[in-house]
Parts: C-alpha cells; structure tokens; sequence
C-alpha cells in the first residue's frame, strides 16, 4: 500500500528511474540510508534513542516463538500522525500486514518499496496494505487481500497473531490498524509491479541493532513532534511504517514505548 492508507494508484506516464542510494555508515561495505525524500523542516533536531538501546544482544535475538507471545501482551491504543507521514488521499479505514517468518535460520519482516511509477510517495519503503473494500468482511480481511495483491501471499499461509497500535491522521478521519501475521515458512512472492518495485526480506536482528533506528523532532506552526525512522541497508523507512515497526519492536523485546512529543 505504500505510505499506508492509500488504495490502489495509477502509474504516471512515464517511467522514474530511483535516485541515488545512501552514504556509507559504519563499516565501509554497509550503506545505510535510501533514496526516499525526507520533507525534513529546517529546524529539526534529534530526538531520544531507541527504546531498546540498553538491551543486551540476546534480548534483541527473538525466536518467532518468543515474538507471537510477546505482541499481544500490551493492549492497542490509537497514535496520531502528522501530515506527510500518511498520504492524505486515504479518508476511510485502512489495514496492514507486518508478517514475520524464519529465513536462514532468524526472524524476518516482510516490507515492500513502493513502485517508482507511481504518484504518491513513489520508491517508500512500507508494509502490504490498503484502504479496506467494501467486500471485504473485516479489517483483517482487508490486510490479507491487499498482501496478497500486493506481493502474491496467500491468506492461508499467514497466521494472524495480534494487532499494533492504531494509527489516525491529525487532520482526517483516515486510521490504519495494522496486524502481525507469522508465516510457517517463506513462500515464493511475486510483487505486483503497479504497486510494489521490490520485496525485502529485513532481519528483525538488523532492525534492533545500534546505529539503525533513530528519532528526529520536527516543529510544524510551533508543536513538536517525534519523526521515526530506520536506515537499512541501502533503504530509508520513516514515516507511518517506522511508527508501526517501532511499536512491534518495543513489545517483542518488552519495553515501554516512552513519551514521544506530539503523539
């Protein structure tokens, strides 16, 4: 679904190649950091660290086991976004799929880069998801139909397990819930290429790891908010999809979110 929320897009006339990859951080053969446009207001400044940062390195190891007892221990609650994390074409209900599963041998999360053809929030980095149909029995149901849409995942091969913290727009009725699903194995998938340039298959591990997430605080008319992102190899993910991963992190290692300015 891209920035999540939207239904499906046309893609524009003409074909965008992706711009350039990020810089070298850390050793010399990682790059970190991605091609996607941050609308970075001049006055940011840094924000607190992760909320996992004094864990030790077992503890940012899960097993899938550990991660489908540990995501519905904390209670959902709703998350306001600001405007640009969230595509403002989306007025009605949305679901996403953040599904998890073992590849070569350690937990997975599947996250997609949104076609660089299409209009709105082209090249992001996001979960399987959309705005919910009129078909469609259930939110559940709506994010189990755009994943397999969007990246050929058959709704029978996911477990869902728990939901993350709702999201809502500060400035529309738009809301996103977003479900964790756990698969038995990895499945063969085939993005849509409409919708979906690249399916990436993102160790949990890498994403708790030091140096990858990082909070920015951003004053829009004089509020402060927290920005999240994490900067993997050779991508950016920010956004409604950082604010989404970052709750599903805190509970699979246990810790408290914390205050977060604006939210």
């Amino acid at each position: 679904m891209g920035t999540e929320g939207d239904g499906a897009e046309e893609p524009i006339d003409q074909p965008v190649a992706p711009p350039a990859q990020g810089v070298p951080l850390g050793p010399p053969d990682v790059v970190r950091g991605g091609p996607q446009v941050i609308p970075r207001p001049s006055d940011w400044r840094p924000g607190a660290v992760a909320p996992w940062a004094e864990l030790g390195a077992d503890a940012r190891r899960p097993d899938l086991e550990h991660i489908r007892r540990a995501v519905g221990v904390r209670p959902s609650r709703p998350v306001r976004l600001a405007p640009g994390e969230l595509d403002g074409s989306a007025r009605r209900a949305s679901a996403v799929l953040a599904a998890l599963y073992d590849l070569r041998g350690e937990p997975h999360v599947l996250l997609t880069r949104r076609s660089w053809n299409l209009r709105a929030h082209r090249g992001e980095v996001s979960f399987p998801g959309g705005t919910a149909e009129p078909s469609d029995p259930d939110l559940v149901a709506t994010a189990l139909r755009e994943a397999e849409e969007e990246v050929g995942l058959p709704p029978a091969a996911v477990e869902v397990v728990g939901e993350l913290d709702h999201l809502q727009t500060v400035t529309s009725e738009a809301f996103i819930v977003p479900y964790v699903g756990l698969l038995a194995t990895r499945p063969p998938l085939r993005p849509d290429p409409r919708e979906v340039a690249e399916i990436r298959d993102v160790p949990v591990a890498e994403l708790l790891d030091d140096g990858v997430f990082r909070e920015e605080i951003w004053s829009r008319d004089g509020v402060d908010r927290a920005i999240w992102f994490f900067e993997l190899e050779g991508d950016t993910v920010w956004g409604a999809t950082a604010a989404m991963l970052r709750d599903l992190l805190c509970r699979i290692t246990g810790v408290e979110p914390g205050p977060s300015p604006g939210r």
